[in-house]
């Protein structure tokens, strides 16, 4: 089988892949048409997020049996137009579970700490533990909103920590344990401390986290969002920290980001990033709870795992 790598990825994959006696080509540098191009012949496509893989692009890989994306999110792929096509999807969220969870709990207990303004402080000379005086999260009661992969390693970091976990998933159920409580979002919503979310980013998802949801708290809540920028409202979000419903913020992804993830969009809402900048309340981090060395590996052998599984199965 042929096989082209869009995206760099850990080389595992292609090395797991090849030993199998499959054909993989880099294709990471070509851009526009030359990339289009070379699609003529694959079979397999690797990708993360540099490439919209929609109608337009899938026409000129005639040939192709299955895209592996190394990552959890799947919004730029076309999923209808892959199924028309018979193209299998496959994607690692099992890769990175556990660096997202490490980064939402950091990013938490940073927050409530007030570890970036007191590290800056103390650098400049200033020793005010007064302010900087920060809240237990023990006795806390953490809301987590998308109980997959990232959800439950969430819910597994937060086990030692004296909280009582209460979970939604809308398109999940029976996943109560000793550790988590299933609950609707109203209830999460009454009882929450702490809300986290861990939702894929679809067009049901956009903006999710809005003025109204964020009206609908009973107490004011931290909010953390490791999963998709668009899921947040940030204007909504910024109006909730400056009303009181929200005490703080974790933004490890922006609504603002390119397509690609790799950055802000050049055209975009000024006022909006401005207030977000400037806000002493939210903790930023440039998308990369999902990146460590550790995960970088995982990823892609992951998908390794899933697709030789399935080519010795006789199923791709």
């Amino acid at each position: 089988m042929k096989i082209n790598f869009i995206d760099s990825v850990h080389p595992v994959l292609s090395t797991r892949l090849t030993v199998a006696g499959h054909t993989c080509e880099d294709l990471s540098e070509r851009t526009g048409d030359d990339l289009l191009a070379q699609l003529r012949d694959s079979e397999g496509l690797v990708v993360r997020s540099r490439l919209m893989l929609d109608e337009a692009v899938l026409k000129h890989a005639p040939k192709l049996r299955f895209i592996a994306r190394a990552g959890a999110g799947m919004e730029n792929i076309d999923r209808d137009a892959c199924a028309r096509r018979g193209i299998k999807l496959y994607n690692s969220p099992e890769g990175n579970r556990d660096s997202v969870a490490e980064h939402a709990v950091g990013m938490l207990l940073a927050l409530m700490n007030h570890l970036p303004k007191a590290d800056h402080e103390v650098r400049h000379g200033i020793w005010d533990r007064v302010s900087n005086s920060g809240h237990e999260l023990c006795g806390s009661t953490v809301g987590i909103i998308g109980f997959g992969q990232m959800g439950t390693a969430f819910a597994q970091r937060l086990a030692g920590f004296g909280v009582l976990v209460v979970a939604h998933d809308k398109y999940r159920s029976g996943f109560a344990n000793e550790r988590v409580e299933e609950v609707s979002l109203e209830e999460l919503q009454e009882r929450s401390d702490v809300v986290s979310l861990h939702l894929p980013l679809t067009p049901e998802t956009a903006h999710y986290a809005n003025a109204d949801f964020f009206a609908r708290f009973a107490r004011p809540i931290r909010f953390i969002n490791t999963a998709r920028g668009p899921i947040t409202d940030t204007a909504a979000l910024l109006d909730a920290i400056d009303a009181g419903k929200v005490r703080g913020a974790c933004l490890d992804v922006l609504e603002f980001e390119e397509r690609s993830l790799q950055g802000l969009r050049q055209q975009q809402d000024e006022a909006t990033l401005h207030r977000l900048r400037a806000s002493p309340k939210v903790l930023l981090s440039p998308h990369v709870a999902g990146i460590t060395e550790e995960s970088y590996f995982k990823l892609a052998n992951v998908l390794a795992d899933k697709i030789l599984r399935d080519i010795a199965a006789g199923t791709l």
